[in-house]
């Protein structure tokens, strides 16, 4: 677990797949919180695989984001696996469309770049946005990340790649 500002990011298991396979409700009771409506933008990101089954490197991988004084889970997010060869590691995150404006995307990316750079691997952190000015790239920008790049992504398109560097 993670703990940032209001937040707990707490790692997502293959148990945490298999209730929410089950049901909404079965993941909230299991986490002790209320889902919103509106999460996950992306459910595939919770269904059972077969890699679930593989012992994932510790932290390295997708937390829940628990707004444990509102009883609520407000996103998820977490990296895209261990830092490759090159110290490069990839995060990514989502808030509800209800907790939005709030600072929560904030303190998850602060948490997430804090466990990051914890390690002595990690040289630099990636991210990557839809190609326009918004709420996530905003958020990117004012935790020091910087635009490197435009890219094509085969899912949604073209996609910003950020990158912040260890100082």
């Amino acid at each position: 677990m993670i703990h940032a500002g209001r937040l707990a990011l707490v790692d997502v298991e293959a148990r945490h797949k298999m209730a929410f396979a089950a049901s909404r409700a079965e993941l909230g009771q299991m986490l002790g919180v209320r889902l919103p409506e509106s999460w996950p933008t992306f459910p595939e990101a919770f269904t059972p695989t077969r890699a679930d089954t593989l012992a994932a490197p510790a932290g390295w991988g997708g937390y829940f984001f628990l707004d444990l004084n509102e009883d609520a889970l407000i996103g998820n997010g977490g990296f895209h696996g261990p830092p490759v060869d090159t110290g490069v590691v990839e995060i990514g995150y989502e808030v509800a469309p209800e907790f939005r404006n709030r600072g929560y995307a904030r303190e998850a990316v602060k948490g997430l770049l804090d466990f990051a750079f914890a390690d002595a691997k990690v040289r630099c952190i990636v991210a990557h946005t839809l190609a326009e000015t918004n709420a996530s790239s905003a958020v990117l920008a004012r935790a020091g990340f910087v635009h490197v790049a435009e890219l094509a992504n085969p899912e949604v398109g073209r996609v910003w790649r950020w990158e912040l560097e260890r100082k």
